[in-house]
């Protein structure tokens, strides 16, 4: 028979009520009794050894309960399974842009978010990209961490213009790890601006069967000027070398394509969030690899026991009959 072991040792303190109660409840008995010798009046109390006793029992038992009392049933089998997802995080200065507010960067954020607050057990890594790319974190399943690194993203990450989302692409696929047995995911967070040739081992590695790609186009088709922050943070817009202002709209052709290539699809970010949920639903059927795998210890609770019969038990005691033959000497 499996011994009894406890889930919160660390309540022993409640089982000190008991017995401090017995105490009072046995000096208060015998406070009772010699009072009534000094009046000189013999009174014959029924059941009051017997009350005292079960209402210690009673309240020694919920002590038991608080303390979580449960049984080893046996072992079960936990198996963790596990996704690779990189997110192309696009810091071009068109991210700046407003037609989408706060401004595109921060709806890009937003989305990042919205996505770890979803995840479970996936890990997850992150790569900037404008004119060039790098890993700023590595594939991991902290998430918290992983919210530290998305907030110092910004537009001044990497130098340069313009947008090379080939080096991003060919980046995250060779940084998988290539002992993964589950699908890989890469999800571009861009406004497709810039984006108009691919290395061919970048659409290459698109075509890989367990790689999948999910594209998020941010801003509008009308699109915004590309405001441009001095060291005193006034504001103006970019302008071309003809001085007109330079537009920056959405370019999800290029987002389409890319996705259609990498067997994924292309969602517009919208207001309510809905291609987050339509993501996260694509994620949740892919393959998934086994990452761990632990034996875990199946108990029995047994505390409804013990505290059941300890509220009986005081129920009992308050039932119990009180009244007594009393006669003066």
């Amino acid at each position: 028979m499996s011994s009894i072991m406890f889930k919160y040792p660390s309540n022993w303190f409640y089982m000190i009520i008991p017995f401090l109660l017995l105490i009072i409840m046995v000096l208060g008995w015998r406070r009772k009794k010699s009072i009534l010798k000094e009046l000189r009046l013999a009174i014959k109390i029924k059941n009051e050894i017997l009350r005292i006793f079960i209402m210690f029992l009673g309240l020694f038992l919920i002590g038991i309960a608080l303390l979580g009392p449960q049984k080893l049933e046996g072992t079960v089998e936990i198996k963790k399974e596990s996704l690779d997802i990189y997110v192309l995080l696009d810091t071009s200065k068109s991210m700046l842009t407003e037609d989408i507010k706060p401004n595109r960067l921060q709806r890009e954020k937003q989305i990042v978010n919205k996505i770890l607050d979803s995840l479970e057990g996936e890990r997850i890594g992150f790569i900037p990209f404008s004119s060039s790319a790098y890993v700023q974190m590595p594939l991991t399943d902290d998430y918290d961490i992983a919210r530290m690194f998305l907030d110092v993203v910004d537009t001044d990450m990497i130098g340069g213009g313009g947008s090379d989302l080939s080096k991003a692409v060919t980046l995250a696929y060779d940084s998988f790890e290539q002992t993964s047995k589950g699908e890989k995911v890469i999800i571009i967070i861009s406004d497709g601006e810039e984006h108009n040739t691919y290395s061919e081992k970048a659409l290459g590695n698109l075509n890989d069967d367990k790689l999948k790609v999910y594209a998020v186009g941010v801003g509008t088709k009308e699109g915004g000027l590309i405001p441009i922050y001095d060291k005193n943070g006034l504001k103006t817009y970019k302008k071309d070398n003809n001085g007109n202002h330079v537009v920056s709209k959405l370019n999800d052709k290029t987002l389409q394509g890319l996705a259609d290539v990498g067997n994924g699809k292309y969602y517009k970010s919208t207001l309510d969030g809905k291609e987050i949920e339509m993501i996260l639903g694509d994620i949740s059927h892919l393959k998934k690899e086994i990452k761990k795998s632990q034996e875990v210890n199946q108990y029995e609770e047994l505390f409804m026991y013990f505290l059941c019969t300890g509220l009986a038990l005081f129920l009992i005691a308050y039932l119990l009959p009180k009244g007594g033959e009393k006669c003066e000497k």
